[in-house]
């Protein structure tokens, strides 16, 4: 029973509408209004500005973090943290308190990632800034380091590289997490194929986007 409410708290932790509320409370927009319409951090820079993209950000990474830490924390040993971190992921991308819509699950996952293996985010984070640098997109980072990270807890373990064992649920939690990125990123990969994808003024747009944001 308390790892049902547990896992419950992960959710509605991960549920909260961080862009949504700062952008009608403190700029009086709603973002489903403006850019993509999407309520994560990405829209956020584009629509509200670099400071409420960052606090949206940080706020979308820590609600993964701590839902992650919530079994560690009060010592339930029943499951791996990692499940309770994809609770909050399902929180952010279908909040109870926007209708069930969200986010695209980057930031909550990488959060998630923090409070299960910090090393591990390092590394994520690398993956995730090469390719911004190399593609000037956030979309395709985010698929790319998604992959990666998945083959990652596979060979890893193996080396003894960052994890010392195998915890098969974790490994089943980033898979789905990539695959659940890519699907929330359809449109996007339509939009590179066509080479009509937004890209950031930084980088090296290896594959030629045309669309500054």
């Amino acid at each position: 029973m308390t790892t049902i409410l547990f896992l419950i708290i992960a959710y509605l932790l991960g549920s909260i509408p961080s862009g949504l509320w700062i952008g009608k409370y403190f700029f009086h927009k709603n973002l489903r209004d403006f850019g993509s319409g999407n309520t994560g951090s990405t829209n956020t820079f584009r629509v509200l500005g670099k400071k409420a993209g960052i606090a949206v950000f940080a706020i979308d990474m820590l609600k993964g973090t701590i839902a992650t830490a919530l079994p560690i924390m009060f010592g339930l040993h029943t499951f791996s943290p990692a499940l309770f971190g994809l609770c909050a992921i399902f929180g952010h991308t279908f909040s109870i308190f926007d209708h069930f819509h969200g986010g695209k699950g980057v930031a909550t996952s990488l959060g998630m990632i923090l409070g299960y293996n910090p090393k591990f985010m390092i590394f994520v984070v690398i993956i995730f800034l090469v390719m911004v640098y190399l593609t000037s997109m956030v979309s395709m980072s985010s698929i790319v380091s998604g992959i990666i990270a998945f083959l990652a807890t596979l060979i890893f373990p193996a080396l003894h590289f960052i994890f010392t064992n195998y915890d098969w649920l974790f490994t089943f939690v980033i898979l789905f997490i990539t695959c659940f990125i890519i699907c929330k990123h359809r449109d996007n990969i339509a939009r590179i194929r066509n080479k009509t994808e937004n890209i950031f003024n930084f980088g090296l747009n290896i594959t030629h986007q045309k669309h500054n944001i």
